[in-house]
């Protein structure tokens, strides 16, 4: 709509909007599982998902071609007009974005992408400069028209162009070249068979480069929705008023009670919004329902391991804080089964693993390690230390500290209404482990709490600070009652309901 409008053109093609616009939001819903490719997922959702990603290339690229060539005859204008800039920046964006999205589906290429920070490029291509130029232009172009003024200062607009499009490349670039390096030092062996970069630090320190750059991008990009801010602010306080524009349309000559002179189906569908949506909706509705309803009602696509219990309340709780604290955004749950990362991190997931888990964590990016078979891994007061300073435990690590949670006391009250709505879910919980909850999390957090006391660092430290607390009459959280026990007790329980023997025998009896 923007395009033809600040181009002064007319569309390139109307019925190739209409095809686009259909195309897309009926093929979009079917293309989601290709973020879950080599996960948990039943396989046919999987390909399904990479089907119809490849078949989204033709209406993106359709759209892609459809904006450009409406720009015939008014390039000229695209050298002295900001919004028609940022315009022609979104559309080539929108076009790099969509082609990268089916080749990312591919199970070849998606192997070696996802979790790294190549995603994250390709996803910024289509948020900075798809979306967010889209976005600036359109606010260019809307607010002269809507004061009826002329923008305060072209030169600021222009200037917000070109700090943008440096902020994205400087954004943008670093992280494919970050998201190589992290896939190339991942999946590097030695000759006898081990991982060449067997600690992820190694990883991430190779990378902090690239960080800093994407930083100043990111930055850069800032900047220039600043200035954008204050050349709007400035067009609507003091900017020159300008007169109507001039503008009239041919009388509609009604050929019948509904329909008027050469109007089409679809002309007479884009006046009647209520119809438009409902048949939009059932075009969306279709994908989802083929896909999401087979998953939950079928039973073979729900797997079932006989050893993989519920968590206890204790360890559901500290579920709560680990999604609080945001962790699954740089810790992933899903060993996908490359010989690479069964090396790395241990056996690869499976789906009945994941059959209590509402919602799963299983994660899109690995800023740090996967944690799926953390459980054990480290002692309880390794947990400790690594929360409260991550550096104390895995040097040039660039987790930041959560020592709140090593501080505060666990608000644990909504335990039974949370085993409640679990079971809502299917969570086989008895009414009498809903009503033994209390207990069951007080034996669990002190003994959590006795395994801490095994270090005597701990013990002086926890000692000295009851006494200090009692000498100054402060209140003391005892250490089982405070946050950073119930995170414990969720991350030793992490991937240890499937054990494996030396010989990689399951230890399980697994149904599927």
């Amino acid at each position: 709509y923007f395009v033809p409008k600040a181009a002064n053109r007319p569309v390139y093609s109307y019925r190739l909007s209409i095809v686009h616009f259909w195309s897309l939001i009926f093929i979009y819903i079917w293309a989601g599982p290709h973020h879950l490719l080599y996960s948990a997922l039943p396989d046919w959702a999987q390909n399904l998902g990479v089907a119809f990603s490849i078949m989204l290339l033709a209406p993106s690229w359709g759209g892609m071609i459809n904006g450009l060539l409406t720009l015939r005859g008014a390039w000229d204008k695209v050298r002295t007009d900001p919004v028609l800039k940022f315009m022609v920046v979104a559309i080539t964006g929108y076009g790099m974005a969509t082609f990268e999205g089916p080749m990312l589906s591919l199970k070849n290429v998606n192997a070696i992408a996802h979790f790294s920070d190549w995603i994250i490029a390709h996803v910024h291509v289509g948020a900075l400069a798809w979306n967010g130029f889209l976005t600036f232009g359109m606010i260019y172009w809307l607010v002269p028209k809507m004061t009826k003024k002329k923008l305060f200062s072209t030169p600021l607009a222009n200037f917000h162009f070109w700090i943008g499009t440096l902020g994205i490349i400087l954004y943008a670039l670093p992280m494919y070249v970050a998201g190589f390096t992290q896939a190339l030092m991942w999946k590097d062996f030695n000759p006898d068979g081990t991982l060449v970069y067997g600690n992820f630090l190694e990883t991430v320190n190779e990378i902090m480069p690239m960080y800093w750059m994407r930083a100043i991008g990111g930055s850069l990009y800032i900047v220039g929705a600043i200035v954008m801010i204050y050349n709007v602010v400035r067009t609507i306080k003091v900017g020159s008023v300008i007169e109507d524009e001039l503008a009239e349309a041919a009388a509609l000559t009604r050929v019948s009670k509904r329909r008027t002179a050469g109007e089409t189906f679809h002309t007479w569908l884009e006046r009647k919004p209520i119809q438009l949506t409902i048949l939009a909706t059932i075009a969306i509705l279709i994908g989802g329902i083929i896909q999401i309803v087979p998953t939950i009602l079928v039973k073979s696509n729900i797997p079932t391991i006989t050893s993989v219990k519920p968590y206890t309340p204790l360890e559901l709780e500290g579920r709560d804080l680990y999604i609080r604290e945001g962790c699954v955004s740089c810790h992933s749950q899903m060993v996908r089964p490359f010989r690479s990362e069964v090396e790395r991190y241990g056996e690869y997931a499976k789906a009945g693993e994941f059959v209590y888990d509402h919602p799963f964590l299983w994660g899109s990016k690995r800023t740090g390690p996967d944690l799926l078979r953390v459980g054990g891994k480290y002692s309880d007061n390794w947990h400790l230390n690594h929360m409260y300073d991550p550096q104390s435990t895995s040097s040039g690590s660039i987790m930041p500290a959560y020592a709140w949670l090593v501080r505060n006391e666990h608000d644990r009250s909504d335990i039974q209404a949370k085993m409640e709505a679990m079971v809502t879910l299917g969570v086989p919980y008895t009414e009498e482990d809903i009503a033994s909850a209390d207990a069951s999390m007080d034996a669990q957090a002190t003994q959590i709490e006795k395994n801490l006391y095994s270090d005597p660092d701990f013990a002086k430290t926890y000692e000295a600070d009851k006494k200090y607390a009692a000498e100054n009459g402060e209140d003391f959280i005892e250490m089982r009652d405070r946050e950073i026990v119930s995170l414990i007790a969720y991350l030793q329980r992490l991937g240890t309901d499937i054990k494996v023997k030396e010989t990689g025998e399951l230890l399980s009896d697994n149904k599927n």
